[in-house]
C-alpha cells in the first residue's frame, strides 16, 4: 500500500461529487484519499466510505478518525489527531496489516506517533485554512524540516496547500502533500489532481 505522494481529503460534500472526486484522484494517481466526515452520522458515514472502498482500487484509502468504520469497510487504515483514539488502540481494532496516519504540529508530538507505531504523520498547518479552525499559526518549512529529519517514517505536509505553494514546502525528504479545498473547489479538478501529482513525483525523482 502506498503512502507517499499526494493526499486527497474529502468530506463535506454531495455524495455524487465525493464519488467523482474519489474516482478522479484514483485513476490520476493520488498515492492515498481519505474520508474525513464530521458533520455526518455514523451510518451515513459508513455508506459512503462502502462506495468509496468500491471505487478507490489503486490509491490507499484511509478513514478519517473512525477506525470502527475503517475496519467494517475493508478501508487500508485510519488517520488520527491528537484527541482522536491513540494509534496503539487503532492498531489492536485495524492489525498489523493496517495503515495509520497521525496528525502532528511539533516534533514532539511526531517522535511519539513513530513510538506509538504510526505508519505516516501529516504534519501542519503549513498555510492559512479554512478546513478547520486553528488556534495556532502556521507551521514554518523550518519546522517542517525539523521533524522529517526527527523520524523515520513518511511526513505528509497539510493545510492550505494549493498549486500555487506547493513548491514552497516541497523539500528534501517530504513524503507528500495533502489536500481539500485545492480539490474539492476546483473546476478543473481533474488537472489540478494531475498537476499536484507531477510535481509531488517529480520533486521525489529529483530527490533520489
Amino acid at each position: 500500500m502506498n503512502i507517499n505522494g499526494l493526499h486527497v481529503i474529502l468530506g463535506g460534500l454531495e455524495f455524487d461529487r465525493m464519488r467523482e472526486l474519489a474516482k478522479i484522484a484514483d485513476d490520476e494517481g493520488a498515492g492515498v484519499v481519505q474520508l474525513r466526515e464530521r458533520s455526518r452520522s455514523k451510518n451515513e458515514v459508513l455508506k459512503i466510505a462502502e462506495e468509496l472502498r468500491k471505487i478507490i482500487r489503486q490509491a490507499t484509502f484511509i478513514v478519517n478518525d473512525r477506525a470502527d468504520i475503517a475496519l467494517a469497510t475493508g478501508a487500508d487504515g485510519v488517520h488520527l489527531g491528537q484527541d482522536d483514539l491513540p494509534a496503539e488502540e487503532a492498531r489492536i481494532i485495524l492489525g498489523p496489516n493496517a495503515i495509520i496516519g497521525v496528525s502532528t504540529s511539533n516534533v514532539e508530538q511526531a517522535l511519539e506517533a513513530q513510538r506509538a507505531g504510526a505508519n505516516y504523520i501529516g504534519f501542519g498547518h503549513l498555510f492559512p485554512t479554512q478546513s478547520k479552525e486553528k488556534s495556532s499559526a502556521p507551521r514554518t518549512v523550518e519546522e517542517l524540516r525539523a521533524v522529517i529529519e526527527a523520524v523515520s517514517i513518511p511526513v505528509i505536509a497539510i493545510g492550505g496547500i494549493t498549486l500555487s505553494n506547493l513548491n514552497e514546502i516541497l523539500i528534501p525528504g517530504l513524503g507528500g502533500v495533502a489536500v481539500i479545498s485545492a480539490v474539492r473547489g476546483a473546476e478543473n479538478p481533474c488537472a489540478v489532481i494531475r498537476k499536484l501529482v507531477k510535481s509531488v513525483e517529480e520533486q521525489n525523482a529529483v530527490i533520489a
